[in-house]
């Protein structure tokens, strides 16, 4: 075992730290991750795979897909109050149809409760809105692709919710990256610099999830350093011979007085054909921001059918 260990310390580019039985700890830029003995038996390449990671976009592109694809949806959003009653709650099924280089949304059913909507049928709650900006459709949209190569999440000419909603883009799309232009939090997300790195416990794994072999990146924040991140914990499945993103839970807090969050979700991918698509994503978020409503919003899309345009 000692000679394997050397074997492996020599040949691959990142130092081993410490072990043992079952665990290594290794030193990447300057960031220790721990590996499963099952990960150093695969012989993955440790700092290829953790700028794979940094640079990921398969996550951001499986839901660039959805515009150019036909799909079924059932939709469940509830907000609800401190005690966990439903206030408010859309339930639908909805089907997005993708024709010549155009998609609509039909409503194929859909009951409601409480004040999800306003006297104009536009959402109520910030949740809603956030959830209508990722899987509904107003009118007709044409002209897009599902290309995200040279695509950047950016807040510039943008006020109000339209800087809010790419906010929170930046944040569900890219998390890890430096977000501009909130308040006290922009480089508390970027978890991979120097900085904020040291405040985390890093491991890579390997299991099955939905019948696929996949390396597991975990980040977890440590105990003593949980008031100075956005991201408390993170766990992504990565396809372990595309590297594309099987699935992903994280869980991100912070309060910065003038407007305090804590937010958990899931996001389960399937494949249509050659392209990656999320099937399920679970929220569950409690959010307050300065001059707003505390909202404390439940919602799960369920996506299936798909198929490409008519």
């Amino acid at each position: 075992m000692i000679r394997y260990v050397l074997l492996v310390s020599l040949c691959l580019p990142f130092h081993i730290f410490a072990q043992n039985k079952k665990d290594t700890t290794i030193k990447v830029d300057g960031k220790l991750i721990t590996l499963a003995e099952v990960v150093i038996n695969s012989k993955l390449n440790v700092p290829s795979f953790i700028e794979r990671v940094k640079n990921d976009t398969t996550f951001y592109k499986a839901f660039r897909n959805l515009h150019i694809l036909n799909f079924t949806a059932l939709n469940d959003v509830r907000m609800v109050n401190k005690n966990g009653e439903v206030v408010a709650s859309l339930r639908s099924r909805i089907k997005q149809l993708r024709n010549g280089d155009c998609r609509t949304m039909q409503v194929l059913e859909e009951q409601t409760t409480g004040d999800i909507y306003d006297k104009n049928g536009n959402f109520n709650y910030y949740t809603g809105e956030l959830y209508a900006g990722l899987f509904f459709t107003k009118g007709k949209v044409c002209g897009e692709t599902n290309i995200v190569k040279g695509r950047e999440f950016s807040t510039q000419g943008l006020s109000g919710m339209a800087k809010h909603k790419e906010q929170l883009k930046m944040l569900f799309f890219n998390p890890g990256k430096k977000i501009s232009g909130i308040p006290f939090m922009g480089d508390k997300t970027e978890i991979f610099s120097e900085k904020m790195a040291a405040k985390y416990d890093m491991s890579i794994d390997m299991e099955e999830h939905n019948k696929t072999s996949c390396y597991i990146f975990k980040i977890k924040v440590k105990d003593d350093q949980r008031s100075d991140v956005v991201i408390d914990e993170m766990t992504t499945w990565f396809n372990d011979r595309t590297f594309e993103i099987v699935a992903r839970n994280y869980s991100l807090s912070y309060d910065a007085s003038v407007y305090d969050f804590k937010v958990l979700m899931q996001v389960e991918m399937t494949k249509v054909g050659n392209l990656l698509v999320p099937s399920v994503l679970r929220y569950n978020g409690d959010w307050k921001a300065i001059f707003k409503k505390r909202e404390r919003g439940i919602f799960t899309a369920t996506l299936f059918d798909f198929a490409r345009e008519n």
